[in-house]
């Protein structure tokens, strides 16, 4: 089976749901699991199923958390696709991918940016399949629009930053062992 790739969604945020990736990843060792920051992101390359391995998972976690997998390919397939292009994101901004939990209930058209007057803080640029694209600017406010997705889509989203993606991708493409990533 293809390498899965983990997202916990509101783990390690403000004091709540706190753990270390990093035991976690220990813990699953026969799975080859390699943990990406302090998010909760993780690439498992030798799992043995989806629902197999998300019970596993669940059971080692120490406390109830949402889980949303995906398969290494369709992140391949994302960043083979280059959708933030070659140019480095202009200072102040944020490039992010929201995995959604599953196919979005709305569809809302895009691009849309929120606030919706005024100065954006959050744009949502596209979406491909499960992943809404965009770019944000560090502000306070900026994770209480990141939070509208849910209702945006009609699904849970879980978000990372661009370069907890090509960390994924690199450790997917080469195999090397463990990838922290910066600013997560």
């Amino acid at each position: 089976m293809m390498a899965l790739v983990i997202f916990l969604r509101g783990v390690n945020v403000g004091g709540h749901r706190t753990f270390r990736p990093s035991l976690l990843a220990k813990k699953l060792r026969a799975y080859d699991v390699v943990n990406i920051g302090a998010a909760g992101t993780f690439v498992v390359r030798r799992p043995p199923s989806k629902a197999k391995f998300a019970a596993t998972l669940r059971r080692e976690l120490p406390f109830v958390a949402e889980v949303v997998l995906c398969e290494g390919r369709e992140i391949l397939r994302l960043a083979a696709e280059n959708p933030f292009g070659a140019e480095p994101a202009p200072p102040g901004r944020v490039r992010f991918v929201s995995l959604l939990a599953k196919a979005a209930r709305l569809h809302p058209a895009l691009p849309l940016a929120l606030p919706p007057g005024g100065e954006w803080l959050l744009r949502v640029l596209a979406r491909k399949d499960r992943f809404v694209l965009g770019e944000y600017r560090r502000h306070m406010k900026t994770i209480g629009y990141l939070g509208q997705l849910d209702k945006i889509f009609g699904v849970p989203a879980t978000t990372r930053n661009w370069n907890t993606i090509v960390a994924v991708v690199r450790i997917l493409r080469d195999g090397k062992k463990g990838a922290g990533t910066p600013g997560e």
